[in-house]
Parts: structure tokens; sequence; C-alpha cells
């Protein structure tokens, strides 16, 4: 399906879109802790992720479309470039049930200015800040996995989960892109469930106490 010229509808993602393959291209990353950078934040001032105490979640995606502006020629046969907008939808509406699993923070990561992102943030009406890496250092310190369209390199989409400032979980490559959000609270979900208290056992174990111990 092509879209009309100046009626692109960014919030869509239409039928036959090519998957994208794993080329390997993330292997690297589980493990890895980030490089101290501050990036510009959507909601003002920097956000430096390697300094972030607690979980973090960090979706990474090539570039958001704007309402009746075209995308660049050939967009859609680039396997995983559509759905930027579906994916970001996605964290917004599964923020409630990240936030219950134990994350601390939420970003998203493209290489876009931060005025742009600023435009798609407040219009999707994101409850977190949108990450700009326009001079790729975050991406070069950390090897990401890049292709370029119309002169502009952009990052190929994928998910972190981040441990204080350690790589824990990737998700590479993903797709759908509108399900992204919901396969990161599945790991979480599953992880928090791997790490509970089975039934009858308790939390605190209590110290084994022998005779020799007790004073009477």
């Amino acid at each position: 399906m092509t879209e009309a010229p100046g009626k692109h509808d960014p919030t869509f993602l239409p039928p036959g879109i090519p998957v994208p393959q794993d080329d390997g291209a993330a292997r690297h990353l589980t493990g890895r802790k980030l490089p101290d950078l501050a990036l510009p934040a959507t909601r003002g001032g920097a956000v430096n992720l390697a300094r972030l105490p607690g979980r973090t979640v960090l979706y990474i995606y090539p570039r958001t479309g704007v309402p009746g502006v075209d995308l660049p020629p050939g967009w859609d046969d680039i396997p995983g470039a559509r759905g930027c907008t579906p994916q970001s939808c996605g964290f917004r509406d599964h923020f409630a049930e990240l936030k219950v699993l134990g994350v601390s923070h939420v970003f998203g990561l493209s290489t876009q200015d931060t005025a742009y992102q600023r435009e798609a943030a407040e219009r999707l009406q994101l409850p977190f800040p949108i990450l700009s890496d326009a001079e790729l250092a975050f991406a070069r310190e950390m090897n990401l996995p890049t292709f370029s369209v119309a002169g502009m390199t952009l990052l190929k989409r994928m998910a972190l989960v981040i441990d204080d400032g350690t790589i824990v979980k990737v998700f590479y490559p993903v797709f759908p892109p509108d399900q992204s959000a919901a396969e990161v609270v599945a790991w979480l979900g599953a992880e928090a469930l791997v790490s509970a208290p089975q039934d009858g056992e308790e939390l605190f174990p209590r110290a084994e106490v022998h005779p020799r111990d007790v004073d009477f």
C-alpha cells in the first residue's frame, strides 16, 4: 500500500512491510556499561544514562514521521524502518505497567534533534522524554547498528533494559514495532516470576539457631 503524497499517517503500520533479520550487530551489547555521556532531552536539560540508578528501559528507533509529510523515498522497503510512532505509542500505553514492574526510567532515543523530537513527544503525549543523539556520540561509543537514507544516518530499532548503567537485556531486531513495549513487559514479568519467592519460601530466610548458640 502506497500513501498518497502529503497524506502520511505515522500511526499507521502498513501490512507487508519487510521483516528485519538478526545481523548480529547487537550481540556485543549485553553486559556493556553505558558511556558517560549527557544527551539532550525533550523535557529540557540533559540525561546521562550511565549515572541513573535503578532499572531503565531505553527504546531506540530510526525516525518518527510527521503527519502529512512524505517519508524519505523507499522508506517502507527498508527492513525495520517503518513503525517508529507505533513503537513510541506502545511504550506510552505500557508506561504504567513498566513502572509496576520496577522500571525507574523510560526513554526513547534517536538521531533527530531535540526540536524535531519534542514535536512528536508532545503530539503523542509521551509520559517520558526522548533523548537526542544527533551527533552520534552515543552510537559510536556503543557501536550501535545504523543505516543511511536520504543523507541521514539513523539508528536501527532495538530496546534495552539497563540496570545501574549496565545493559542486562537487548531486544534486537524488533518486529513488529508496535509490539516492542509488550515484549519488554513480558520479559520483565517473566523475570519477576523467576526471582519472586515460591509458595512457602521466605523472602528473608531465618538464620538457623543451634542450641550451642543460645545462652540459657
